[in-house]
């Protein structure tokens, strides 16, 4: 890559070097906050990290664990080339340029935009090099409730090229980030293909075993088919005793030191709420409401051991008479569809959960299932690690080159 003529100092240390005719300015030179409401039927928006502004389903009354309220007569109304801060996630990058008319939640920072080319600024902003500003002007007492204060704007720097070189850099940056993108795509796919295989291998095991040689019996469970004729059709009550009463309610000061440090399990699939409890025991998880019901039809299950924090929005179950490590296959099988209660806030609810009927062979047999079914899992989940990395890796590389870019690093032009 090609090098300006001349560099000079930024001014911001994790920055350094800029050309030495690009100048530092701040957002107040180019963003005026505003807020534009009544526009109740318009296009509903969301503001995500990974993608910026996006379309949001307005039937869809709860994505990312956001609410979708009746009266949205609150919502501000933005146009094509507005900026959007989720006021509340701006530290992780929840930020960027709209490409669409329409209405965001009361919680966003609305901006116009000036004095900057709208594509080039969506892609400096998001870049690497904007992030930790954020970070540093969202204030909270825990991490999950930081919010940002609008008047640090006008403190945060922003490097500008002329207005030339912005537009020549918007197609370069296109190009380049296209292919890292469409390369993803095809990891994803991949990752994808292969979690539908996990899936078909755990399904075969806990439904049919691995003795071929034995006669089989229909259940009329879709998910479940035909199971050896020796094996039990049972419903989850009488495999697995619900814990749900061994929460143990702590103080909010406990809560915000997350005093004592134990394990959090919930915040990456079993609804994520700031409601947490404790629990001592070796039990499975499963998620009672929320979106992971929405997305997947079936809860995620989780192998808690040992003293942790659980939300409330979890069913803790503690297998009786049954392999541990056999019913978290199985109840990660299971179809929980018709078991689902609720459109706007989906809920498996423990009376539904309990009358779910699952395939359950002897003991013994359980066990030989787990010990035969694990390297199968082991190898397949070693490829989704290989393909997870590729895609860990192509994020941070296209990171790096906007960063370079926008930032005066290299010259593509």
């Amino acid at each position: 890559m090609d090098k300006y003529s001349s560099y000079k100092d930024s001014g911001v240390q994790w920055i350094g070097q800029i050309p030495s005719h690009w100048e530092v300015k701040h957002l107040r030179n180019f963003l005026t906050i505003f807020s534009e409401k009544g526009f109740d039927n318009a296009q509903l928006l969301s503001v995500t990290r990974e993608k910026g502004v996006i379309l949001r389903d307005r039937d869809d009354k709860e994505e990312n664990h956001n609410y979708v309220p009746d009266d949205l007569s609150g919502y501000k109304h933005l146009m094509s080339g507005d900026f959007v801060i989720n006021k509340m996630k701006s530290w992780q990058g929840s930020y960027g340029v709209s490409k669409y008319e329409g209405i965001v939640s009361p919680a966003y920072f609305t901006c116009k935009l000036r004095g900057v080319d709208p594509q080039f600024f969506s892609q400096a902003i998001r870049s690497k090099a904007y992030i930790g500003f954020f970070m540093q002007y969202s204030k909270g007492i825990r991490v999950d409730q930081w919010d940002l204060d609008p008047s640090s704007m006008k403190d945060i720097p922003f490097i500008l090229p002329p207005l030339d070189e912005q537009k020549k850099i918007v197609p370069y940056l296109d190009a380049a980030t296209a292919k890292i993108d469409e390369a993803i795509v095809q990891q994803q796919r991949m990752i994808n293909l292969l979690n539908e295989r996990k899936k078909i291998v755990i399904n075969h095991a806990v439904t049919k075993g691995f003795n071929p040689n034995v006669k089989y019996k229909e259940t009329g469970i879709a998910w479940i088919g035909a199971i050896p004729e020796h094996w039990q059709l049972m419903q989850l009550r009488y495999t697995a005793t619900n814990h749900d009463n061994l929460r143990q309610p702590i103080t909010a000061d406990q809560r915000d030191r997350n005093d004592p440090q134990y394990d959090y399990y919930g915040a990456s699939g079993v609804i994520d709420r700031i409601d947490h409890y404790n629990v001592d025991d070796k039990v499975l998880l499963i998620g009672e409401d929320g979106a992971n019901l929405v997305l997947r039809n079936l809860p995620l299950v989780y192998k808690a051991e040992g003293k942790f924090w659980v939300n409330n929005h979890a069913h803790i179950l503690k297998p009786r008479g049954n392999d541990y490590d056999f019913m978290a296959l199985v109840l990660e099988a299971a179809d929980y569809t018709l078991f689902i209660t609720g459109s706007a806030q989906p809920k498996l609810s423990q009376a539904n959960m309990n009358a779910v009927k699952l395939p359950i062979p002897p003991i013994e047999e359980q066990r030989e299932i787990v010990a035969g079914i694990k390297p199968k899992l082991e190898k397949i989940d070693s490829f989704i690690e290989q393909h997870s990395s590729m895609v860990s890796f192509l994020q941070e590389r296209k990171q790096i080159i906007i960063n370079d870019v926008v930032t005066g690093k290299v010259k593509v032009f």
